[in-house]
C-alpha cells in the first residue's frame, strides 16, 4: 500500500519566546515491510534542523529556533509504501536488547487492578503469543472508539481506573500490562490510515516473543496492525516515542494546533 501523511503542528506562544529547542520524532525508517518514498520535515521560521538517531534507533530532527518567536509551525510530509506483515517486525534498528523493555516507568507503572487484568485474560493457556492477543482484544473490548487526541499526561494505572481519552492511553495499559506478563513491551507512534480525522499521531504496541521476535500489537482495534500503519519511533513510554520533546526559554503559554492527514494513493500494493 502507498500512505501518503501531512501532519502539521502550530505552537502560538501568548508572549514572545527566546529561543526553542525540539526534538521531533516524526521520520519513519526503512524496514522490510516499509520502504521511505520521500520524505521532508519543514519548518517555518529561520531555524537549524540537524539529522540524528536517538537510543531506541529512531530517526530524530533536532530544531533550534532563536527569537523572539510569536508562532511557529512544523510540517511533515511524505509517502511510504507498506506491506502486511502479519504483525512481525523485521529489518528494525534494535540498538537496545529486549530485556531493556520490561523495565517499568512512571507513565506504566502497574496498579494492582491492571495487573489482575492482564492476568485474568491470559489464564488457562501457557502460549506467550496467545496471551498477548488475549489481552489486545479485552483491552479493545474494554475501550471502545478511543481517538488520537494530544497527550492528556494520564499514566496506565489512571486510565485504566477511569476512561481512556486516547490511544496512547490504551497503548500504555497494554506495555504496562503485558510486562506483568514477563514480556518485554514498548510504545509505538506513528500513523494509521483509519478513515477518520486525526489531531495527533496514533499509538499502538510490541511486544518480544522468543523465537519470533517482536509483534505488534494495537489494542484500540484488538488486532495487529497490518499495512495501514507507518511506524515512526519506539520507547519505554509514550514520553520516550513523543513525536515532538523540548523546551523553550521565554514566558506565557503555548497553544497547539494539529491538522494531520493520512490517505492511501492509488491502488498500489
Amino acid at each position: 500500500m502507498r500512505i501518503a501523511v501531512e501532519h502539521r503542528s502550530v505552537y502560538r506562544f501568548t508572549q514572545p519566546q527566546a529561543r526553542i529547542v525540539q526534538m521531533l520524532r516524526l521520520t519513519p525508517c526503512d524496514t522490510q515491510h516499509q520502504t521511505v518514498v520521500s520524505w521532508m520535515v519543514g519548518v517555518d521560521c529561520d531555524a537549524r534542523l540537524r539529522d540524528a538517531t536517538d537510543g531506541y534507533g529512531n530517526a530524530v530532527t533536532m530544531l533550534y529556533a532563536e527569537g523572539p518567536i510569536e508562532a511557529i509551525e512544523v510540517v511533515v510530509t511524505g509517502e511510504v509504501l507498506t506491506t502486511d506483515n502479519a504483525g512481525v517486525l523485521r529489518g528494525t534498528p534494535e540498538p537496545l536488547p529486549p530485556a531493556l523493555f520490561l523495565r517499568s516507568t512512571p507513565r506504566t507503572a502497574p496498579s494492582a487492578a491492571l495487573a489482575a487484568f492482564a492476568a485474568d485474560v491470559s489464564a488457562g493457556t501457557t502460549d506467550p503469543i496467545e496471551r498477548l492477543h488475549r489481552l489486545n482484544q479485552a483491552l479493545h473490548a474494554r475501550f471502545r472508539c478511543v481517538p488520537d487526541v494530544p497527550d492528556n499526561g494520564l499514566t496506565a494505572a489512571q486510565a485504566f481506573a477511569g476512561k481512556a481519552e486516547a490511544s496512547r492511553d490504551v497503548a500504555q495499559m497494554f506495555v504496562s500490562a503485558a510486562r506483568t506478563l514477563e514480556a518485554p513491551a514498548r510504545y509505538v507512534s506513528g500513523y494509521h490510515l483509519d478513515g477518520t480525522q486525526q489531531c495527533a499521531p496514533h499509538a499502538w504496541c510490541e511486544a518480544w516473543i522468543d523465537g519470533l521476535g517482536w509483534v505488534a500489537f494495537d489494542p484500540v482495534t484488538g488486532l495487529s496492525p497490518a499495512d495501514g500503519y507507518v511506524r515512526v519511533a519506539v520507547g519505554l513510554d509514550s514520553e520516550g516515542a513523543a513525536a515532538v520533546a523540548g523546551h523553550r526559554i521565554g514566558h506565557g503559554e503555548e497553544q497547539l494546533a494539529v491538522d494531520l492527514h493520512v490517505d492511501r494513493l492509488g491502488n498500489e500494493e
